[in-house]
């Protein structure tokens, strides 16, 4: 039977595979201080819109349900969290909260990307210090690193200053040409610039200004680089970029550049945005983030200033693949294996260690010996049940990461796993 399109069932390897970036990203979060929580999987039709307005119905799973009322899968975390960190009156300040899990989006299927997909978030609510944005940007970093991810870099700029230049180069606040402008800036990963050039004259733009917002947009590099070919000093936001590439770098962290390429798509974002890339693989933004205080705002609180990233994690996972990580987890299962006759006390040894937190595998069909070995070789360690040694009170254990094995008592074996 077929699934709806964009669809798919995550088999063992591959949910094994998420699982792994899933214990990196919770071992991460925890050492930065996030709270993980779960927003509900169901939206208000209502509160999605508020983010992203009636168009955003073109990109999500919405329906009625029985009551007759308009809900909708969520399509990100961050609306969810946003949502209950605003309700939350009592909630001490900042609060630094962390998702895991499914979304939804009823985008076009694509590599790394179906309608369903696994995805990682984290946010800080109710401060606007720039050292909580660079916080977020720290802990990208430290996430990929603790995945062994390698050849990573993350590009900051700043949606106002991006605003300002437009504003200067159209001498107008027309608040249309910089959602146009911005619309153009954010497809030039994806379109080519005669493209762009060619859709925005047909609606009125000149060539000259076109080329010069695109020009503007693949500048990159260090403050230093930046103001040897713009006036940045003289557009907002500019001392922003400076304060948090300063303070990244005094957090050690070095795979940083300006990129006045980045404005992130989504309307809300109103300071610091920024994305990363693996500079070797060419799969586009790996993770996407900045600060959004207008989306508190749209939700009713003007107190509440909101920083935070999300990234896919099967987009991450072909990340891995393609360096050839062997997604490392501590191997903690240990299979009980036996020989005709033996299954009985076997099956006791198994229970014990169950009994215990041991992760025991079992085969219980009578299989033979070689079949049972084959199936366990996911396993740490092999404890052969056999019936000699166990007339003498001994059993096998079996090491599956380098052959060896030897002969202990029964009574030993937990120790002996746990040594």
């Amino acid at each position: 039977m077929d699934l709806p399109r964009g669809m798919k069932d995550f088999e063992n390897d591959e949910f094994s595979k998420i699982e792994f970036v899933r214990e990196k990203f919770l071992e991460t979060s925890e050492i930065f201080g996030f709270k993980l929580m779960e927003p509900s999987p169901i939206e208000l039709l209502s509160t999605l819109e508020i983010k992203s307005g009636e168009s955003i119905k073109d990109d999500i799973y919405f329906f009625k349900d029985k009551g007759e009322r308009e809900v909708a899968l969520r399509f990100d975390f961050t609306v969810g969290i946003a949502r209950f960190a605003v309700s939350q009156k009592s909630m001490k300040l900042p609060s630094k909260i962390s998702a895991f899990g499914g979304v939804w989006r009823y985008d076009e299927p694509q590599k790394g990307r179906y309608r369903f997909f696994h995805q990682w978030d984290i946010e800080i609510f109710g401060t606007t210090d720039l050292e909580y944005d660079a916080e977020i940007i720290e802990f990208t970093s430290k996430f990929f690193s603790n995945l062994d991810l390698q050849n990573i870099t993350i590009d900051i700029s700043h949606r106002r200053f991006v605003e300002s230049y437009i504003n200067k180069v159209f001498e107008s606040n027309d608040p249309q040409i910089v959602f146009d402008m911005l619309r153009a800036v954010d497809k030039i990963q994806k379109k080519s610039k005669q493209d762009i050039i060619s859709e925005y004259e047909k609606k009125g733009y000149s060539t000259e200004k076109l080329e010069k917002i695109i020009a503007f947009s693949e500048i990159h590099g260090t403050p230093d680089d930046i103001t040897k070919k713009i006036d940045a000093v003289s557009l907002v936001g500019w001392d922003e970029i400076t304060g948090i590439y300063d303070s990244l770098k005094n957090r050690n962290i070095s795979n940083i550049r300006i990129n006045l390429g980045i404005v992130r798509g989504l309307d809300y974002y109103s300071g610091i945005v920024f994305e990363a890339f693996d500079t070797t693989f060419d799969i586009g933004a790996l993770v996407g983030g900045g600060r959004y205080d207008s989306l508190p705002e749209a939700f009713g609180r003007t107190d509440f200033g909101a920083t935070g990233v999300a990234g896919g994690v099967e987009r991450i996972i072909l990340a891995l693949e393609n360096q050839d990580s062997k997604f490392k987890q501590v191997n903690k299962r240990i299979s009980i294996l036996y020989l005709d006759g033996m299954k009985n006390n076997a099956i006791k040894i198994a229970s014990s260690l169950r009994e215990k937190g041991v992760f025991v595998d079992i085969d219980l069909n009578n299989k033979p010996l070689k079949k049972q070995m084959k199936q366990s070789v996911n396993s740490k360690f092999a404890v052969i049940v056999a019936t000699d040694e166990f007339a003498s009170g001994m059993i096998v254990l079996h090491n599956m990461l380098d052959g060896t094995e030897k002969k202990i008592k029964v009574e030993d074996l937990l120790s002996e796993l746990s040594s």
